[in-house]
């Protein structure tokens, strides 16, 4: 998704992964952020992390002059900290954590559920939307179901970690944990930490509306 780009060139730019396309749609939408941009990147980069800080650097350099403030909404997803390396010398900063299953839960929060069990497959609204074609078509389980063990055997538990959920969302999530084998949790957690980061983000771009374009870091 992505929204026209401010003219007066003191907006926010939203460099995202498209499995949070959703969320940050209807936190712009709720919160009447006008001048916040969103430019979402494919999701399924999560199946090739090494290629996701180049991505990131390229929408970066191409959209500097455009905008006041820029944020990434990614985790590390991954990239084994090549990501906070590319925005350490772009001079741009992300929602922290690992990934959107602990800024959707929180930290803390993920903590505590990685520590209680860790052999824990976690679904989000994205995912659970995409089940089919992200995990079982892109495994290759519905030309061989046999594969389920391999993939998942070290699993104990799945963790439905609910957004904003529609009324049958529980029950198509519990529907995967059987399909899997899995014990099943259902954790109601709305927009977590990216709610509060994108605040942050909002608000710093507000700040600067007086200033001039990002500058390239020296």
């Amino acid at each position: 998704m992505r929204a026209v780009a401010q003219e007066d060139g003191w907006g926010l730019l939203v460099i995202a992964c498209g499995a949070l396309a959703h969320e940050i749609t209807a936190l712009r939408r709720v919160n009447g952020w006008s001048h916040l941009d969103v430019r979402c990147l494919p999701a399924d980069l999560h199946n090739r992390p090494a290629q996701i800080p180049a991505a990131v650097r390229g929408v970066i350099r191409a959209s500097r002059n455009r905008y006041r403030s820029m944020f990434v909404a990614y985790g590390d997803c991954g990239t084994g900290g090549l990501l906070d390396e590319v925005l350490r010398e772009e001079g741009v900063e992300r929602i922290p954590g690992a990934h959107c299953y602990e800024f959707f839960a929180t930290g803390p929060v993920f903590a505590d559920l990685a520590e209680a069990e860790p052999g824990t497959f976690y679904l989000t609204d994205f995912l659970l939307r995409h089940f089919e074609r992200l995990v079982i078509r892109g495994l290759g389980l519905d030309r061989h179901p046999e594969l389920f063990p391999a993939y998942f055997g070290n699993y104990r538990k799945l963790v439905y970690l609910a957004q904003s959920p529609l009324p049958e969302a529980e029950g198509l999530a519990r529907a995967i944990a059987v399909r899997m084998g899995l014990a099943f949790e259902y954790r109601a957690t709305g927009y977590g930490s990216l709610e509060t980061s994108m605040r942050g983000a909002v608000g710093h771009a507000n700040a600067r509306r007086d200033e001039t374009a990002l500058p390239w870091p020296r």
